[in-house]
């Protein structure tokens, strides 16, 4: 067994051990104390406590969060509570000291700063109330760490336990605690006594009167210690009895009245025994600690007492010690000579500060000793005389004695080197054996060493820099942050200058320093001193705007000049304070810690002086992590706090959620005369969290109203403007009905505030509960006509598998007599499954072996669950999964698990299986089908309804092809779908109908589970694809696509892989006004999606301007006849709400598709153009890819056609694979719209159209043959096509930087990530653009690899572009070879097929790659590295060198060997694979290659060389030789 080297270890391990609940103090959540990384360790592996009766509750809590706070709740409840903290949060937590006293609460406390610390944060809270135990070396702290737990409990009282980390650095390591002897010194009997109390208790700061009680009997007593304890009592319950020991305890206890008693009566049934109830005194404790040391002594052989002595018992002089260095000056003092003038001295130290007992030290000090030095490691001078001095001189200057008590002399003991520790001492006896001694003489030095003056080191956390950003955005050099940490203030510690209070007052003294000078000014412009009369003229000018900041800052810098001109004397005078003609913007920065206390932190004071200040407050509480259980760590509402004052500005931010909302607020709150309030949300666990988990923290408390977005702004009622702004996007009916609710619960929550909390909390899972009970309710309804055996039916569906199966047994269960329940397994109410008769649960696998989402909660319940009885359910399990899907085996656990999980469960609460799970596999021949067939039966027969007759004929499922016969063109139901109000959805069958106008059904992913536990539905909304041709957009195009996404969408464009604008989070309400804003831009979205041919794209080409317009042209030509006819598009979107004349909904309007037909295609269909040497569109990964031809005279003369390319795939589906075109032949320009045309009608009239996963052209091709699909389009078109033109492609990513064209003109490729146009507080790049588009004459070009060309700049305005882009970063593209090489699809939160993290994941996966690229000289190389969240590869990662696509969340399956140039599909490496996998395997090989390639090899050729993997010959061959070879057994 390893042993403890830190007392901050053995310390953690003791208060982990005897506490329920222990609260560890942290400077920052990143930063770990003495305590904080062990506590966690035992926390992660489930280390059992001794007291908790599970695993003990570890809390962390910020230093400047009022950590407090925290301990009222459990105490209260019953729990024991200890605290981990350094001595910072001493001082700042004094009224709470005073209450907690009165519990048995222990605190240990870790003093500082690290190797000085100042004992003064100990002795300024000696009143408090709190016994004080102290130790010193490694040993001690556990032994006083386990006895200050022991005191707490037998005394009833808080205990706080105080060390110097760095004063046993040097001890050796110890072995860890005895737990027999720790269960024997806490005496579990009295702590299971405790935790069966509930104390109650509700307020903070008033004193509930409480008092820790002991009770004497005349018996014998049956505890340990003398006496018995009590709860704490109050004086009007129990008097104090008159046989209280008159000795002055210096415990401290408040006597106040309170209402309120949970403390159990005493028993007077014996008329033989007697009891006294009395208060807890001094000489209680002091006999409890002394039974605590004395049972620890017997145990271990270590000897404890209030008072230690160490020395001759004849010495005549001592030192009394109360601080760091005891063990050196014993050291010294045992070495010294005879000669030596500190020879033959005691040493004394006090174990048991607290309570201070003068007796006690009386006894411990010999007779013989004639005068006392103490020494007092005291920095913190509040007296003239030191805390220990006086206490000492109370201690033996009183009492009969006194007369022959010791000399004391009072010492400050400052830092002292180890060298020097002799003389010091010298220097200390030289004092106390003089005539007359001096008090108060200091020893060392005061100031301590350098390195210890903080106790560690303050700054901004890294993930708050956002809004300063934004701030230094806005303002510039306008911005004067008063309280920022970077400020040197002379004198004054970082703690104190970056508090409000010390912000505030130097703000005000700036803000009078300025208006001084504005007088000064106003007073020169009538002086006759200037040299010239033109600074006068000036002066008046700015005189008159001094307090508007815009006139006066445009000003500032001509009356600047103009002052210098003049060089007068009074003008010199004037340029002295030449900053001040600049107005500032002031701002405050605090953090969500200034909203426990608003008198305290100073924002009450800022707020009521009416003064021009900013206060920019960052909340940085997680939504998941909200405290709204403990109503006592509730945070006041700053924002409401502010608004009731009535004269100030107020601004609920989010910059994770809407960045130009935190822009509008800031640049509101500078404009704004008066005090102004920001409350910025930036949720983080850890400093050091990324932002994808910021953002989805951020999301999840704006969507469900946790964080509203809001502005107030009271100027605006004047000018009878509404002052109040509410600005979150989703304000649906369900929170509004939340929000009535919560108004009408207010006045029972004021009334009864120890009920708030549990009000407020409940509300979500009630609504659920009640949601749950309605529905079964329902169905009961339902069924109470039908006869026959009751069957519940149970599921839990991802992909709708599960939910299809579940409800077609449902009705095939009626169809035999039963009376059948369906419903998702989170919606049934669980306190009915023990009533059921006959269950049946139907489950799919998610991720990796979890159960699907709707079935989550109910598996955690029925898990977890111990008074569940199922003795009288008869039960059976259908699962599906994949056998295939994990493939190492040590992963096969995972196929089906949460079926077999769930039958083993509910086997084991006692139900009878009706028949043994089933298994449904996906490898199978019929998939899950083939499992099932065999399961169904077996089941009927178990409940006796197999011999059913006439049963009815089942309808047959509702395929693709049924939705779009029976649409009418297009059209169904969704024109009465977007009126339906009741919801943010539309109906399963228009979702997949919308598809076909552009715009796909999601919901935010990231906020399913929260909504679901709040009983709302998902988070609705659409995506927007528009359609544009070849990817070229106009300056005014880019604008009203830019001002779509921030007025409709989620503030940002995603340009896709297919070179055209996508719009995220678009609410139902606002669908049809964004396609008309995108209509008004002169674009569509008709058939930017569905089984339609789909966005024609084409290769940007910017170094070939009139080349791109000949090709170009030909892709808008071929998709504007390729377009559907239907007028459905225009009817539902276009026509405006009053027009009549056209019915959308019925068979009024009868439409014709001449090339489509009623069916349209049997898949989604799409075509590409890429001209050589540039395959940037990946042309061979399309059904139908031209490769231009460029003829003699530098024109398009024609394409090379291929055909049957194709990215989607299903994981472990080998029927399903990717495919890169075949080659059909060349064809004349003119008639390539043609050739495309008869391709498409082929794969109409040929595809599948009974298996989606089947129906994409290059599985007809692969089923026809290339040969005779050439054949039959040629039939169509007329003519054969020619032979293949020669071309070669070099590259398939693009060119960044400036780029000229042979016409002179300008352009230049923008690098964006995973094509995300937004504005962070790093880069405005949405901003930025904006801005560009508005000036720019020429084309913006979409990029087949998610970039952007700024494209046509003239010589003539190149340089105003140029400022542009640098002033928004727009002009860097100097990033890695890799990072520009990249690409990824959209996947979480919106993607419904994702199954991992895509678009917000590569980016940090690349940088934790970039490393090993810098070191091995591959910085400047392109490595085309695609990712995906599932294999439907719209990112193409088939054809990427390096692929990952999506197999679970966190989890990857790893492809490699693509081709460069986008020719070769690559193959897997590795399956399901996670972050640490992919470091491992990708640091090396990158190593290698830097080291072993040939000269110009690219990666996908370099890892087939050295054979890694082996190369893809065609798309059947993609899962041949694959280089992990999935097992076929099962686990």
């Amino acid at each position: 067994m390893s042993g403890i080297s830190t007392p901050g270890e053995a310390v953690a391990r003791i208060a982990y051990l005897s506490s329920d609940v222990v609260i560890s103090v942290q400077p920052a959540q990143g930063l770990h104390t003495e305590f904080s990384e062990h506590l966690r360790r035992y926390v992660d592996s489930n280390t059992l406590g001794l007291v908790a009766r599970h695993v003990p509750e570890v809390q962390t809590i910020r230093y400047n969060a009022d950590p407090l706070l925290s301990v009222f709740q459990p105490i209260r409840s019953g729990k024991l509570v200890s605290v981990t903290t350094g001595s910072t949060i001493l001082l700042p937590s004094t009224p709470h000291l005073y209450k907690l006293a009165q519990y048995p609460v222990v605190i240990h406390v870790a003093l500082q700063p690290s190797g000085f610390p100042d004992y003064s944060e100990i002795t300024s809270i000696r009143q408090s109330g709190f016994s004080f135990l102290h130790s010193e070396s490694l040993q001690e702290a556990q032994d006083i760490a386990l006895s200050a737990h022991a005191l707490a409990i037998k005394s009833g009282k808080g205990v706080i336990h105080f060390f110097d980390p760095q004063s046993s650095a040097e001890d050796d390591p110890i072995g860890r605690e005895d737990k027999r002897v720790v269960k024997h010194i806490l005496d579990l009997d009295a702590v299971r006594a405790f935790q069966a109390l509930e104390i109650g208790g509700s307020t903070l700061y008033a004193d509930e009167g409480r008092v820790p009680a002991i009770v004497e009997s005349s018996l014998p007593a049956l505890n340990r210690n003398e006496g018995s304890l009590l709860p704490p009592t109050r004086p009007t319950d129990n008097p104090v009895s008159k046989e209280t020991s008159t000795r002055t305890s210096s415990v401290g206890s408040s006597r106040r009245e309170s209402s309120a008693d949970s403390r159990p009566t005493i028993s007077s049934a014996s008329s033989v025994e007697t009891t006294t109830i009395r208060n807890l005194t001094s000489e209680d404790i002091y006999r409890i600690i002394s039974g605590i040391w004395s049972e620890l002594e017997s145990a271990t052989g270590r000897h404890y007492q209030s008072f230690e002595y160490s020395g001759p018992l004849d010495a005549h002089h001592a030192l009394f010690i109360f601080g760091s260095d005891s063990d050196r000056f014993e050291h010294e003092i045992h070495e010294a000579s005879a000669t030596d003038g500190f020879a033959n001295t005691g040493i004394i130290t006090a174990r048991l500060y607290r309570p201070w007992l003068g007796a006690e030290l009386s006894t411990t000090i010999p007779k013989s000793v004639r005068r006392i030095a103490v020494l007092e490691q005291v920095r913190r001078k509040t007296t003239r005389w030191g805390p220990m001095l006086l206490d000492l001189l109370t201690a033996l200057r009183t009492g009969p004695a006194n007369n022959s008590s010791p000399m004391i002399v009072g010492h400050q003991l400052g830092y002292i080197e180890r060298a020097t520790i002799r003389q010091a001492l010298r220097g200390i006896f030289q004092n106390l054996k003089s005539a007359s001694p001096i008090q108060n003489l200091a020893i060392g030095n005061s100031d301590g060493p350098k390195q210890s003056l903080q106790a560690y080191h303050l700054e901004q956390p890294k993930v708050e820099g956002a809004y300063m950003k934004i701030l230094d955005q806005v303002f510039g050099d306008r911005l004067h942050v008063a309280n920022q940490l970077s400020i040197n203030n002379a004198g004054i510690s970082a703690t104190k200058a970056s508090s409000p209070e010390f912000g505030f007052g130097s703000l005000l003294a700036r803000i009078d320093h300025r208006k001084r000078f504005v007088g000064d000014v106003k007073a020169a412009m009538t002086s006759h001193d200037f040299t010239t009369n033109t600074p006068q003229r000036w002066l008046s000018k700015w005189a008159l705007s001094a307090e508007d900041s815009l006139k006066a800052n445009e000003l500032a810098s001509e009356v600047i000049a103009r002052l210098a001109t003049d060089g007068s004397r009074l003008a010199t005078q004037l340029l002295k304070s030449r900053a001040l003609f600049f107005k500032e913007s002031h701002w405050l920065i605090g953090s969500d810690a200034w909203a426990y206390d608003l008198g305290s932190s100073g924002v009450h004071h800022v707020i009521a002086s009416g003064e021009n200040v900013n206060m920019l407050i960052i909340d940085s509480q997680p939504y998941s992590e909200r405290a709204v259980a403990d109503a006592s760590r509730r945070k006041k509402d700053i924002g409401l706090y502010a608004m009731n004052f009535g004269n100030a500005y107020v601004a609920s931010v989010a910059v994770y959620s809407s960045y130009t909302q935190v822009l509008q607020a800031m640049i509101e709150a500078d404009q704004f005369e008066g005090p102004s309030v920001v409350l910025a949300y930036l949720p983080y666990h850890k400093e050091t969290d990324s932002p994808l988990n910021v953002l989805q923290e951020t999301k999840k408390a704006v969507d469900l109203g946790y964080w509203p977005l809001y502005r107030w702004n009271p100027i605006k009622e004047i000018n009878g403007e509404p002052n109040f702004s509410l600005d979150s996007e989703r304000i649906k009916h369900e929170l509004e009905e939340f929000l009535r609710r919560d108004n009408q619960l207010s006045q029972l929550m004021k009334r009864h505030p120890v009920f708030s909390a549990n009000i407020s909390e409940s509300f979500g899972s009630e609504v659920r509960t009640l949601q749950k009970r309605r529905a079964k309710d329902a169905y009961n309804t339902l069924l109470e006509g039908l006869y026959g055996a009751p069957m519940t039916v149970l599921f839990a569906s991802d992909n709708g598998n599960a939910e299809s199966l579940a409800k077609r047994l449902g009705n095939r269960g009626r169809a035999r007599g039963l009376k059948t329940t369906v419903m998702a397994m989170d919606d049934y109410p669980i306190e009915d499954l023990s009533l059921e008769e006959n269950l049946v649960l139907i489950t799919s696998t998610a991720g990796q072996g979890e159960f699907p989402q709707n079935g989550r909660a109910f598996w955690d319940t029925v898990k977890d669950s111990a008074d569940l009885d199922l003795a009288a359910v008869k039960y059976s399990v259908f699962a599906l999964g994949d056998s295939h899907y994990w493939p190492r085996k040590e992963d096969k656990i995972y196929y089906n698990k949460p079926g077999k999980d769930l039958d083993a469960r509910i086997n084991s609460l006692g139900a009878k299986k009706l028949v043994d799970a089933g298994m449904g596999d996906d490898q199978d021949p019929d998939s899950y089908q083939t499992g099932y067939s065999e399961w169904e039966p077996k089941l009927w027969k178990a409940l006796g309804v197999d011999q059913v007759e006439g049963l009815p004929e089942e309808p047959a499922p509702i395929t693709n092809e049924d939705i779009k016969i029976q649409s009418n063109y297009l059209r169904g139901t969704i024109a009465e779908g977007l009126a339906d109000e009741s919801t943010g959805a539309i109906s399963a069958s228009d979702q997949q109908l919308t598809k076909f106008h552009g715009t796909y059904m999601q919901d935010d992913r990231d906020l399913r589970d929260e909504r679901k536990a709040q009983g709302l539905e998902p988070a609705y909304a659409f995506m927007i694809r528009c359609r544009l041709n070849g990817g070229v957009a106009t300056a005014d195009q880019w604008l009203q696509m830019d001002s779509i996404s921030s007025s409709y969408g989620n503030e940002t464009m995603k340009l896709t892989t297919r070179q055209t604008f996508q719009f995220h989070g678009v609410i139902k309400g606002k669908l049809r006004p964004a396609m008309r804003g995108i209509n008004k831009a002169l674009m569509t979205t008709i058939a930017a999606c569905g089984d339609v041919n789909r966005n024609v794209m084409c290769s940007s080409l910017p170094e070939k301007s009139q080349y791109h317009r000949d090709v170009h042209a030909i892709s808008a030509k071929i998709s504007d006849h390729l377009l559907p006819s239907t007028t459905a598009y225009h009817e539902i979107w276009l026509k405006d709400d009053d027009d009549k004349k056209i019915k959308v909904a019925g068979d009024a309007v009868v439409d014709h598709e001449p090339l489509y037909g009623p069916t349209y295609l049997p898949r989604k269909f799409k075509i590409t153009i890429a001209i050589p040497p540039h395959n940037d569109t990946d042309v061979y990964a399309h059904d139908i890819g031209l490769i231009a031809i460029q003829g003699s005279d530098g024109r398009l003369e024609g394409f090379n056609v291929l055909a049957g390319g194709g990215m989607g795939v299903t994981h472990n589906n080998k029927k399903t694979y990717p495919r890169t075109g075949s080659m059909l032949g060349y064809v004349s320009a003119e008639k390539t719209h043609l050739a495309c045309e008869k391709i498409m009608l082929v794969q109409r009239d040929h595809g599948d159209r009974k298996n989606r996963k089947h129906a994409r052209l290059k599985y007809t091709m692969d089923d026809m043959g290339v040969d005779v699909f050439r054949s039959k389009v040629e039939e169509r078109l007329g003519e054969k096509f020619e032979e293949a033109r020669p071309f070669e492609f070099q590259s398939n990513i693009d060119s960044f930087g400036w780029q000229k064209d042979e016409k002179g003109f300008h352009h230049f490729t923008f690098f964006i990530e995973n094509g995300r146009i937004e504005d962070t507080a790093d880069f405005p790049m949405k901003a930025g653009l904006r801005e560009i588009a508005k000036v720019h004459k020429g084309e913006f070009r979409l990029t087949g690899n998610q970039h952007l060309v700024l494209s046509g700049v003239s010589d003539e305005d190149l340089p105003m572009i140029k400022e542009l882009m640098s002033k928004y970063k727009l002009d860097n593209v100097q990033f890695s070879g890799l990072r520009l090489s990249s690409s990824a699809c959209v996947a979480f939160p919106t993607c419904g097929l994702a199954m991992a993290e895509s678009e917000r994941y590569l980016p940090e996966l690349i940088t934790k790659l970039e490393g090993v690229i810098e070191e091995n000289g591959l910085r400047q190389e392109s490595i085309v590295m695609r990712m995906t969240g599932c294999p439907n590869g719209c990112a193409r990662p088939w054809l990427a060198e390096v692929g990952f696509v999506g197999k679970a969340y966190g989890a990857y399956n790893m492809y490699l060997g693509g081709g460069y140039h986008g020719q070769r599909l690559n193959k897997l490496y590795r399956s399901s694979i996670k972050e640490e996998e992919i470091l491992a395997i990708m640091k090396p090989l990158l190593k290698r290659y830097a080291i072993e390639r040939e000269d110009g090899e690219r990666f996908g050729d370099f890892v087939i060389r050295i054979g890694m993997i082996k190369p893809t010959t065609a798309g059947k061959a993609f899962h041949d030789d694959v280089a992990e070879e999935e097992s076929a057994d099962e686990a």
